[in-house]
């Protein structure tokens, strides 16, 4: 099942099945991303139940295994390039060379492929994360704890200015732009929204680090200039959403709920403006 996206307007390639710049096979068929279930009422009553599907999806660079995450099973494409870029594996989309998407009986293999500079790079850092069933805390795995205190890019000289009423149309807008989570009740959406509070675009998935992946691949895919709008995300804003989406060079993230203090430090050495909905409406957040 695949939601229904418009394209837009002024873009170099519209996200709605934009062309990857790189070959890609896909192998196999992919499951849907939810299914409908039996619950049991309290009263014993049988009651139909819509539940997300959750599979493991490896990351392999060359031949390498790297990460292993779970993931609702669509936009993988996106998710592939989304992750490689905020992972850090590659600096941009061209430094893909390839992508195969494996499906199999226990789940996907995304195996890509890289230029011989970044499986340079790969090798010498050695940075491997095993991440099933990664809970969101950002640092499983890393091996080291300076890794995880990489200073982030500067994404603007000046802190992007959002008004609260545009922030609250997108907000207003966001469930009905969410199919599965209409369906399911539990996934993540993360929206790339303009300066009109329009909702352009939007990743779903049951984790809310995956969904973010999933729409900076797309935007990347699409040449998106970055500061053209904002990302809005379903959950609260953690420190690895600050961290993924400054490395793609978004200037402004909004979360349905307030940051994390880690968060809000590192927002402000990225100079990336932070907003959320608070008891009063819509507040922008700072250290």
């Amino acid at each position: 099942m695949k939601s229904k996206r418009q394209p837009i307007a002024g873009l170099k390639r519209p996200l709605l099945n934009s062309a990857p710049m790189f070959p890609v096979k896909m192998i196999g068929e992919s499951p849907a991303p939810d299914a409908e279930i039996t619950v049991k009422a309290q009263d014993g009553a049988s009651i139909a139940w819509r539940a997300p599907e959750e599979v493991p999806v490896a990351f392999v660079y060359n031949r390498r295994n790297y990460a292993v995450m779970l993931a609702t099973p669509q936009d993988f494409i996106d998710y592939a390039v989304g992750f490689s870029l905020t992972e850090r594996v590659v600096a941009a989309a061209s430094d893909i060379l390839g992508l195969d998407v494996s499906h199999n009986d226990r789940g996907v293999d995304l195996r890509i492929r890289i230029s011989d500079e970044c499986l340079e790079r790969f090798d010498l850092r050695q940075r491997r994360r095993n991440l099933p069933g990664n809970a969101g805390c950002g640092v499983c795995g890393l091996e080291n704890i300076d890794d995880f205190f990489t200073s982030l890019p500067k994404v603007s000289e000046k802190k992007t200015s959002l008004n609260p009423l545009v922030v609250e149309k997108a907000f207003k807008s966001l469930a009905g732009r969410q199919p599965i989570n209409q369906r399911t009740r539990s996934v993540h959406g993360a929206a790339w929204v303009n300066f009109d509070g329009d909702i352009v675009d939007l990743r779903e998935d049951v984790g809310r680090h995956n969904a973010l992946d999933k729409l900076l691949g797309a935007l990347t895919l699409a040449e998106v200039d970055m500061k053209t709008g904002f990302v809005l995300m379903s959950s609260r804003c953690s420190y690895e959403l600050v961290e993924k989406a400054a490395r793609c060079g978004i200037t402004a993230l909004v979360a349905i709920s307030g940051p994390t203090c880690f968060a809000l430090r590192m927002a402000a050495e990225a100079n990336m403006a932070l907003y959320a909905r608070g008891p009063s409406g819509v507040v922008e957040l700072s250290v």
